[in-house]
């Protein structure tokens, strides 16, 4: 799940201290670290649920060497929902993650991808109390997450709720970037990053 990196769109909570271009410019870095963690997994097939329209040059690049679908509905959970039954006819376990864990590595996501011969579901808890990362090996099954209130502290207790009845393996947990406290952190884990470089940037600047 992605959204283009517009000014004024995305990671407005990083604005102050960050201007919108700065915000911006940090959540294309997030974005590209994360499709080159993607499309270094072995054996995945990297697909994009895109809102809006992309118009920096690195990120359309990028996006070219992953299938591209535009995410639908009103809501977040039903974009989920929809983006989930629309890769169904991969006919393949589907984890879903977003923009903001720039920290990913293929190795991570090979593993927490990997159902074996069970489970049916796997859920990565975020530190914020929200999620990084959901497998379904049926897709379809995304369904359940309709009715679940996102951003907000529970967000990952309730959707562990809603996967009630499925086996439920749970994945290592991750922060993921909403302030700039939460950037400084990730950056620190990753410091040869895009991301990294990114937000170093911005500070130099803002110095």
């Amino acid at each position: 799940m992605a959204k283009s990196p517009v000014p004024g769109q995305v990671k407005t909570r990083l604005c102050p201290p960050l201007s919108p271009e700065e915000a911006a410019d940090v959540a294309a870095a997030s974005l590209l670290d994360t499709l080159d963690a993607a499309l270094n997994t072995p054996g995945a097939v990297p697909v994009v649920a895109l809102a809006g329209v992309v118009r920096r040059e690195d990120v359309r690049d990028a996006l070219a060497e992953c299938v591209v679908i535009p995410q639908r509905g009103a809501s977040f959970a039903e974009r989920l929902v929809h983006a989930h039954a629309d890769i169904a006819r991969f006919r393949m376990p589907v984890l879903q993650i977003g923009m903001d864990t720039p920290q990913v590595t293929p190795d991570l996501l090979a593993s927490c991808a990997s159902f074996g011969s069970f489970g049916e579901a796997a859920l990565g808890l975020a530190v914020d109390g929200g999620w990084w990362a959901l497998g379904l090996r049926d897709p379809l099954r995304a369904g359940v997450l309709r009715d679940v209130p996102m951003s907000r502290a529970d967000t990952g207790a309730r959707t562990l709720e809603a996967l009630h009845g499925m086996e439920v393996r749970m994945l290592p947990v991750l922060s993921d970037v909403d302030t700039v406290a939460d950037a400084r952190a990730v950056a620190a884990q990753v410091p040869g990053s895009r991301f990294a470089a990114a937000l170093l940037d911005v500070v130099a600047v803002a110095r």
